[in-house]
């Protein structure tokens, strides 16, 4: 039971709804209750506010590295487990009634810090692929995947398990935008 003061971290750093704040702070309103109901950065960006948007995408980001770090130097064998609670706290954070983003930002985070290269994949991927898609869910869905492959691919196979455990978690939070992306029906980044 060692591993709980990691898990507890992660989660209670990942668990910060920064776009939901954000958006509050600066009279956007409730996020829940605009677009997706998410409060991630791609539903910030609907508020038509691309500094929030890029702000929240920054914290998200940032408070998924900064889970992983602290890890690293308090309990390095359990930064895995950090980087688990980190995500998990930001999908489903207790102050939400359990309701939050889906991990995209968070889990580049983490990734980033895992293993640099394997944060540079992932955040490569995403980029490539929302600017050749601009579809942000198949974007980050891409980026996710791609991150156990670059654990692997970089010799950090021990990393594989963890980040092939949230790129499935990322990918059944995105199981609504797989059958939209299906019917050809996901909206594009930008569009109206």
């Amino acid at each position: 039971m060692d591993w709980l003061p990691a898990l507890a971290l992660g989660y209670g750093l990942g668990s910060i709804p920064f776009g939901l704040n954000l958006t509050r702070l600066t009279g956007a309103g409730d996020l829940r209750t605009i677009g997706s109901g998410n409060i991630g950065a791609t539903n910030v960006l609907r508020t038509g506010r691309k500094g929030l948007a890029a702000a929240t995408l920054l914290l998200d980001m940032a408070k998924g590295f900064l889970a992983v770090w602290l890890a690293w130097s308090w309990m390095p064998h359990w930064a895995g487990i950090a980087a688990i609670g980190a995500v998990l706290g930001h999908c489903f954070p207790i102050w939400l009634k359990f309701r939050g983003g889906k991990g995209v930002a968070t889990l580049m985070g983490v990734a980033l810090g895992l293993a640099w290269p394997i944060g540079a994949v992932y955040a490569a991927v995403w980029i490539v692929m929302l600017l050749l898609t601009r579809i942000s869910s198949l974007a980050g869905m891409s980026a996710a995947l791609a991150a156990p492959l670059a654990a692997f691919a970089t010799g950090r196979a021990e990393l594989v398990p963890v980040l092939a455990a949230l790129a499935a978690l990322v990918i059944f939070l995105h199981r609504a935008n797989i059958g939209r992306l299906l019917r050809g029906e996901e909206p594009r980044v930008g569009a109206r």
